[in-house]
């Protein structure tokens, strides 16, 4: 057993990969077909420095060290820069080596792409046992396994720090983009970039002045403030995303609580970009021991109490409620070290609020005993609480997850939660404790339900998948079965299949026609939500499980090592890139079909209570409306307002009240998901509970 201490100088004279000349690159290091360490990106540069350290263990010098350099694509698949070997049998125990490797690309071996600066030193490890070398052999090989449930603790610790301040983006609109394609049009969208928080604008197809008006929120980091990078891309489908022009916007010389509408040239390119900024100081998240209870004080639980009082309804309406979450201590956690120990730690997340707890150093059961707390601005949000091993020389190792809906949590309780995979389809080892507060107030949570939910800024890049195209076209398959079946059975009462059944049908039919009225249809939804609820409560509940998507959710191994052949797969990849596009596409539109069909359904059948009765008292009013109000008053109304609305309020965001309702029922991939596994009787916490709030 070796240690192989590296330290990545720089680079000097790399390939340029990006439209601009230059390239965002990043090194990886791997033994025997692992990434043993990856460095940051360095951005804008071929001649990076980097100056970041690694130690390695090394079981075989016959194994040599490969580097690859990748630039950065932030959203496209990372490009090829160059590899290079280094032969650890050359070196010389225990003295420190300086290394310079040249880049080749193994597929046109006469360019020159660049050298890479090493500094290394190889070190004997006496005393090494033969079952630590095997205990080694299959760390790596977990390892591998783990390679795609992982991330780096600097990114983790960069986005959990405390933040300042909250940076409001309304992406208005572009005006006179540039053409990109050959029917003098674009299809334009827009990135943008503040530290390691990212978002993404949605696609408006065929024109050069297109209207996004898209609200998002970034957390500030800093006091000064900080810099946003904005670029428009023109989508491409089968090729690369043709670059429109980038621009910027300095936080620090726009002022606080104040909203300033920009109007920014883009550089490189052709056009302006509307947005409207406001920067407002806030401080939402905390974290404190648990020996400071902030809920145990009475006149601070008074306090938030009359904060969320029925009383103070139209007060900060993005202000919905307060989360408390205690991270008690977990037991059981799985072994991710070489010396049977791990070094957990655990993230808490909120949307795009995210906090974490210290590490505890080798230990199975560690107890960190953090207090967090969160401003609710959507009561149907779900708490992620994430286990990973901390890893000072590479990726921290995903231990184990847990999703938990707000509206799902009993207050004052303390649980041990069976910890999931990554995909939250099945258990994973060990049992995280934890013991949730949630304070609301249900009027101002009702009427958030009815506008956009909050995006997260940080996108999981899409990937073709096998199973998931296949477990959203039986979604698919299934809830268009149930149109399919409900015609047949209309056909059969026409056809008298069952002469008692089409003469109720008929004698109902004449019925319902003769005295229709437009109210009945919303009382008619009415009615088949009541008929479910006293269904549910009489212990006669029609909720079927979904063992097709059940028995889809599994654990999909992704390749550990799937960019280890990028550059001779190149070509292969260039051919079907198309092809993959389009598939992309044909899975994601069949996942929101099926889930828009499933979100219906579950709403009727009381998978969220809150919702349902929500649903109930929406009816009660459209029932109500549409019994005593001429219909053409109201389509009147609903016209005048539709007219007007552009001129009332030239920067208000389009959205469409249904959908937005709808968007916060779950799928039916989202309850299994959501679903809580049931711990081991031997982990059987003292539980004490309090009156629910909200």
């Amino acid at each position: 057993m070796y240690q192989l201490d590296i330290t990545l100088r720089r680079g000097q004279s790399l390939a340029a990969r990006d439209r601009g000349g230059t390239s965002d690159p990043y090194v990886k290091f791997k033994i025997g077909g692992k990434e043993v360490f990856r460095s940051k990106i360095i951005h804008k540069n071929l001649n990076p420095v980097w100056e970041e350290k690694a130690c390695i263990l090394v079981e075989h010098l016959r194994e040599p060290l490969y580097i690859k350099v990748f630039d950065y694509d932030f959203g496209l698949q990372d490009d090829f820069m160059g590899s290079a070997f280094l032969d650890l049998t050359q070196l010389e125990l225990n003295r420190p080596t300086d290394v310079t490797l040249t880049l080749k690309d193994p597929h046109y071996p006469d360019h020159y792409l660049g050298i890479i600066l090493l500094s290394v030193i190889l070190t004997p490890k006496e005393g090494e046992h033969r079952d630590v070398t095997m205990l080694m052999r299959k760390s790596w090989k977990r390892s591998s396994k783990f390679q795609t449930q992982s991330l780096r603790l600097s990114d983790v610790r960069r986005k959990s720090q405390l933040w300042r301040g909250i940076v409001s983006i309304t992406l208005i609109e572009g005006r006179d983009l540039k053409a990109m394609d050959s029917n003098g049009l674009s299809d334009p969208y827009v990135k943008f970039r503040l530290g390691h928080q990212k978002y993404k604008s949605k696609i408006m197809p065929k024109t050069l002045n297109p209207q996004w008006r898209e609200q998002f929120d970034f957390h500030l980091y800093e006091e000064r403030g900080g810099i946003i990078d904005i670029t428009a891309w023109d989508k491409d489908a089968g090729k690369r995303d043709d670059f429109i022009g980038r621009c910027q916007v300095d936080l620090s010389a726009l002022s606080r609580e104040q909203t300033h509408k920009l109007e920014l040239q883009l550089e490189e390119g052709e056009g302006h970009l509307v947005l409207l900024v406001t920067l407002t100081a806030s401080a939402t998240v905390s974290i404190s021991d648990l020996s400071v209870n902030s809920l145990e004080d009475q006149k601070e639980r008074e306090e938030i109490l009359r904060r969320y009082s029925p009383l103070r309804i139209f007060h900060n309406l993005k202000d919905v409620g307060f989360l408390q979450v205690k991270v008690i201590r977990a037991e059981g956690l799985m072994v991710a070290d070489v010396t049977g120990k791990s070094d957990p730690f655990c993230v808490v997340e909120l949307n795009n609020d995210r906090l974490l707890t210290h590490t505890v150093y080798k230990n199975l059961n560690p107890e960190w005993n953090k207090i967090f707390t969160f401003n609710i601005k959507d009561i149907h949000s779900v708490l992620e609480v994430t286990v990973y091993d901390e890893d000072r020389d590479r990726s921290a190792d995903f231990l184990g997850k847990v999703a938990i809906p707000l509206l799902s949590i009993q207050n004052g309780e303390q649980k041990a939660y069976v910890l999931k995979n990554k995909q939250l389809t099945g258990p994973t080892k060990g049992v995280i404790y934890l013991e949730i507060d949630v304070i609301f107030n249900a009027v101002k949570a009702s009427l958030r339900t009815l506008i956009p939910k909050e995006q997260k800024y940080i996108e999981e890049e899409n990937r073709l998948s096998k199973q998931l195209l296949l477990r959203n076209f039986i979604r698919m398959k299934r809830c268009v079965m149930v149109l399919v079946n409900a015609a047949y059975y209309v056909n059969s009462c026409f056809d008298w299949d069952s002469p008692p059944r089409s003469l109720a049908a008929f004698v109902l039919f004449l019925f319902v026609v003769w005295n229709f009225e437009l109210y009945m249809i919303p009382l008619v939804l009415l009615l088949l939500l009541t008929w479910n609820y006293f269904l549910i409560i009489s212990g006669k509940d029609n909720r079927q499980r979904d063992t097709v998507v059940e028995d889809m959710l599994e654990d999909e191994e992704e390749e550990d090592d799937k960019d280890d052949k990028d550059s001779e797969k190149k070509g292969f990849i260039n051919k079907i890139y198309a092809i993959q596009e389009v598939c992309i596409s044909v899975q994601n539109i069949l996942d929101e079909v099926a889930s828009f069909g499933e979100r219906i359904k579950n709403t009727f059948n009381w998978t969220v209570p809150f919702l349902s009765w929500l649903a109930i008292v929406a009816l009660c009013v459209f029932t109500v409306i549409l019994y005593f109000i001429p219909l053409r008053y109201i389509v009147l109304v609903w016209g005048i307002n539709k007219f007007t609305k552009k001129l009332r309020s030239p920067y208000a965001i389009d959205n469409n009240e249904l959908l937005d309702f709808l968007s916060r029922v779950p799928s039916d991939v989202q309850v299994v998901q959501y679903q809580e596994l049931k711990p081991d009787p031997s982990h059987s916490p003292c539980k004490r509970k309090k009156n629910n709030l909200g």
